[in-house]
This record gives structure tokens, C-alpha cells and sequence, in this order.
């Protein structure tokens, strides 16, 4: 608490023109005093120089499993929900329920085709720098990247 002589010297008065104030780079702060850097130590750059061929490779296949395993699960689930559905609607349609014009249908998708092939040839710039930056990482960590591409496929078919 402030005492009578400083708010009477304009010390703890807010408008006093006084008081510092320490400016943070919260950028900096940030390069400096990343998670990571806590839970792997303060090495930094590519993970090649980090840990050994066989961490990496370790690493790599059970994040690699993980992904595959989890692309399994939800693309069954996927799979058989349009497949359900689409079962579905060919029961309605044969037993009378739902009258489907497929001329309408096939129509609609040829525009649709035409349209996706008219937006397909100018890929978004995003997307090439994203492919370009993916490529990149993948050329630093390569021992890490084909760890995760055999764990992936074991991941798919387990």
C-alpha cells in the first residue's frame, strides 16, 4: 500500500509521468522459451542432429502407427456410413418412397466435374508453399519421415 508522502510526492498516481514500464518482445520471448526446448533440452535445428538414427526411426514409426491406426478406424466409419446411406436411398428408390431423377443427377455432377477441373488447374499459392515447405522438412528428417511411412502402412494394417 502506498503511503501519504507517495501519493503526495505523485508516485502512485496514475497519471504520474514517472513510472517505467519493461516493453517485451513476446517474438523473442517466444524463440527463446519454446515447450520444446524444455522437454528435449536447448539443442536446436533439424531433429537429424538431435537424437540418433534408431530414436529417430523409434519416434517416427510410433507416431507413424498411431496416424495409420486412427486413419483405419475413421475411414471404416466413413465408409460405411455413405455406404449405409447410399444403400439406403436404393432401397427408398426401389420400394417407391423417393423418386430420383438421375438425369438431373448426371448433369449436375458433369458441372460439377467441369467446375472442379476449371479450379484444379490454379492450385492456391497456400497449397504450393505448404507442399514446398512439407518437402523441405522432409528432406532435413528424412530417417524420421520414412519411420513414420512404415508405421503408417503397419498402422493401416493392423
Amino acid at each position: 500500500m502506498a503511503t501519504v508522502d507517495q501519493r503526495e510526492a505523485g508516485q502512485d498516481d496514475p497519471e504520474s509521468e514517472d513510472e517505467v514500464y519493461e516493453v517485451v518482445d513476446l517474438t523473442e520471448y517466444a524463440r527463446r522459451h519454446q515447450w520444446w526446448s524444455r522437454v528435449f533440452g536447448n539443442n536446436s535445428g533439424p531433429i537429424a542432429e538431435k537424437y540418433s538414427v534408431a530414436t529417430q526411426l523409434m519416434m517416427g514409426g510410433v507416431t507413424g502407427w498411431c496416424a495409420g491406426y486412427l486413419f483405419q478406424r475413421v475411414g471404416k466409419i466413413a465408409a460405411t456410413a455413405v455406404g449405409g446411406g447410399f444403400l439406403l436411398l436404393q432401397i427408398a428408390n426401389h420400394s417407391g418412397y423417393v423418386q430420383v431423377d438421375w438425369k438431373k443427377v448426371e448433369k449436375d455432377v458433369n458441372k460439377a466435374k467441369k467446375h472442379l477441373k476449371k479450379k484444379a488447374n490454379k492450385a492456391a499459392p497456400e497449397i504450393n508453399t505448404f507442399i514446398e515447405e512439407a518437402t523441405d522438412f522432409i528432406k532435413r528428417n528424412i530417417v524420421l519421415s520414412s519411420g513414420f511411412v512404415g508405421g503408417f502402412f503397419l498402422g493401416l494394417a493392423s
